[in-house]
């Protein structure tokens, strides 16, 4: 046996559909397109939301709001994630990056004061609730601010 005496599993290629190619074939003429009209012109890729003419739902529907572009987006933590660092260690964006606590794009990040923490650590993020905080430094640790 060797490279030049494979072939695929009987059955398991087929012929390319030869449409428009005579009567004979069963799919000549309009080639399987139906009749005349816009859909049966090569090409044609109808708009997204199109209802034949009739005024779209994305128009008919009102509009409210509006996208705030100041937004500040967080990565949110509670302290109840920060258990798993250990004691006196400094907890950082790059180590709860490389804990999997963070993910995604860089944002700033929030420690809130959900959960308790029974270690001393050094917290380093751009907020921190008041519970938070008084929760970090009731346990020994400190909370750093960055920008």
């Amino acid at each position: 046996m060797d490279l030049s005496s494979l072939k695929p599993k009987k059955g398991s290629r087929h012929a390319k559909k030869r449409v428009g190619r005579g009567p004979g074939s069963g799919h000549g003429k309009t080639a399987g397109r139906g009749e005349k009209g816009q859909k049966s012109r090569s090409g044609f890729s109808r708009m997204l939301g199109f209802e034949g003419g009739q005024m779209p739902l994305h128009r008919r529907i009102p509009k409210r709001g509006f996208t705030n572009i100041f937004k500040e987006e967080f990565h949110i933590l509670n302290l109840s994630d920060l258990e798993r660092f250990d004691s006196g260690s400094t907890v950082d964006e790059a180590a709860l990056r490389a804990v999997g606590l963070v993910k995604g794009p860089q944002r700033k990040i929030k420690i809130l004061g959900n959960g308790d923490l029974g270690k001393k650590l050094t917290v380093h993020a751009n907020k921190f609730s008041k519970t938070a905080r008084t929760k970090i430094e009731a346990a020994g640790g400190t909370c750093q601010e960055i920008q």
